[in-house]
């Protein structure tokens, strides 16, 4: 006959809570963003590697529900500055890479693709003059776009990719707008400023 399990201490039970402690709450609501980035990085740093994974799937939770994968419009990315016609980054364009830096910081890297090959294509009709400061921005987004193809590899390779078909298609969808920049820069004989996306992309199959 087994022996029958010991019951638990209830002074040692620690309680499960579903919502956040309202002093917790208060001082979240009330706190910057700077002071939020500083506690969670050092509650990350300090804690199991159990809590950070915790954090990442709630973090892409929240992303679900907000939407952030939602492809913008090509439109209204880029716009020609006044006094000197040169062509800049709207504000728009700003938070549509901070939606993607957050998808594929959160290790959701395909669902960024398609929100980072827009961009791409919105380069399409303008040209920029070497160390412009459009130039300089557009390579951020090369290194905007070879990190979510890392966070990409890394979502593949730790089998939570549900869906290989949507996968392929995020995928095709920015080596397409990749391609279709390389040969409208080599068109018009400019720089071309995503040399590393289309170096990765070349020798990734999926």
């Amino acid at each position: 006959m087994p022996v029958p399990e010991p019951l638990a201490d209830p002074r040692h039970v620690r309680p499960v809570l579903g919502h956040v402690n309202l002093m917790v709450d208060t001082f979240l609501a009330n706190s910057d963003v700077d002071d939020l980035r500083a506690v969670v990085r050092g509650l990350l740093s300090a804690s199991p590697p159990s809590v950070a994974s915790a954090f990442t799937a709630a973090a892409q939770r929240r992303l679900m529900q907000t939407n952030a994968a939602a492809v913008p419009s090509t439109d209204g990315l880029f716009v020609r500055r006044a006094n000197d016609g040169e062509i800049v980054p709207t504000l728009e364009l700003r938070n549509t890479l901070k939606r993607a830096r957050t998808l594929y910081g959160a290790g959701l890297g395909f669902a960024s693709l398609k929100v980072l090959a827009q961009p791409v294509r919105a380069t399409l009709r303008f040209h920029w003059e070497e160390g412009s400061e459009l130039e300089s921005f557009l390579a951020e987004i090369d290194a905007d776009i070879s990190q979510a193809l890392q966070s990409s590899r890394e979502e593949l390779d730790s089998g939570r990719v549900a869906d290989i078909a949507k996968a392929r298609d995020a995928i095709g969808d920015l080596r397409a707008a990749v391609k279709e920049s390389q040969r409208a820069v080599h068109n018009w004989g400019g720089v071309y400023p995503f040399e590393r996306a289309s170096a990765t992309l070349e020798f990734w199959k999926l």
